[in-house]
């Protein structure tokens, strides 16, 4: 006989007293989507899934590489064989943790023409898209829906994580005003990242949002907190309240980003940072046809094909990932113009 039941599963967790039965019982009827699923993604998703969270929407909109493979828990090597989804690999692999939940991969580049579908309904958002401005964008979003989001991020071994609530006074506008300039901020392809910082970081990330759905609001973090494993410094920031009389977008109700002259909207055309590549933003209006499109490629090159994406290999040297909302990656060129030449002569208009 199966002893898999959820006062079994999770017996541990229901026995701590600041969460209990009633607490758990939030955990489970909670709707969370994890914002990114790379190193801190994978970790908060993992947790979360074990806690018991209901329903878990994993969205991203790259591919696993091996370069993931030191820090991003769900990932194995044959998924960077294959070039899976992020979001589909992690999936798979959170079902197989926990089939008791309800799990959403979303393969999508995040906008603020889609923010609001994709997050549609969810209690909280765990902030792991490693992006400034995907999170003045979803700090716009969190303030006009009301919902709690985890910001957390980590470059090297440092990190820093906070719960803003959406309600403001402070917001993460409060903490920064402005985008910083890409000059101005390291990245893991710049700096580098060590896997234990980016657990540790997600980890404290997921336990804010258990202290959120579960019910104990009150034991929320107030201040940033920032560490540093590598030099061993753990700091508390705090953010005055005062802050928001003066903040764009929570003080004054101007949500830039989301709706206004700031709204973030994929480029027509960019070059990845990190990577030789380049992205090339669809018609948001138009679905692709996977299946017909590997069909056509098969007679130009090698094509790889999933429900998420079809990827062809022309030559040695490139390869066009088209995903289903018309995105397509171009990799082995950071030049645009050969990107928009690769694109028309395989994939047209």
């Amino acid at each position: 006989m199966s002893n898999d039941t959820p006062a079994n599963r999770y017996a541990r967790q229901i026995q701590f007293a600041p969460i209990g039965p009633s607490g758990h019982d939030s955990i489970t009827k909670s709707r969370v989507a994890v914002l990114g699923c790379g190193a801190l993604g994978t970790v908060a998703a993992e947790i979360l899934a074990r806690a018991g969270v209901g329903q878990l929407v994993v969205v991203d909109r790259d591919v696993v590489e091996w370069t993931n493979l030191q820090r991003q828990s769900l990932y194995f090597e044959q998924d960077a064989i294959d070039g899976r989804s992020k979001a589909d690999a992690a999936c798979e692999r959170l079902h197989a943790i926990n089939s008791t939940i309800e799990l959403q991969p979303v393969v999508a580049d995040v906008s603020s023409g889609n923010i609001s579908t994709i997050l549609k309904d969810v209690d909280l958002v765990i902030d792991a898209a490693d992006n400034f401005l995907i999170r003045f964008l979803l700090n716009d979003w969190s303030l006009k829906t009301g919902t709690a989001w985890v910001h957390a991020g980590c470059v090297g071994a440092v990190g820093q994580v906070r719960l803003f609530t959406g309600t403001g006074r402070p917001c993460f506008r409060c903490l920064v005003p402005e985008p910083p300039p890409a000059s101005a901020v390291d990245t893991c392809d710049t700096a580098g990242v060590v896997g234990s910082a980016t657990h540790t970081v997600a980890s404290l990330q997921a336990t804010e949002a258990i202290k959120w759905l579960s019910g104990n609001r009150q034991d929320v973090r107030s201040s940033l907190l920032s560490i540093d494993l590598w030099s061993n410094r753990f700091r508390e920031l705090k953010i005055a309240p005062s802050l928001s009389d003066s903040c764009t977008a929570c003080g004054k109700a101007d949500y830039q980003f989301l709706e206004g002259d700031r709204a973030v909207q994929s480029e027509a055309a960019a070059t990845l940072c990190g990577r030789d590549a380049v992205q090339i933003a669809g018609n948001p209006d138009h679905t692709i046809d996977l299946r017909r499109m590997a069909e056509r490629w098969k007679s130009t090159g090698r094509v790889q094909a999933n429900p998420f994406f079809v990827r062809l290999f022309p030559d040695e040297t490139h390869s066009l990932t088209l995903f289903r909302d018309g995105r397509i990656v171009v990799t082995g060129t950071s030049e645009i113009s050969v990107a928009r030449t690769l694109c028309d002569r395989f994939v047209g208009g």
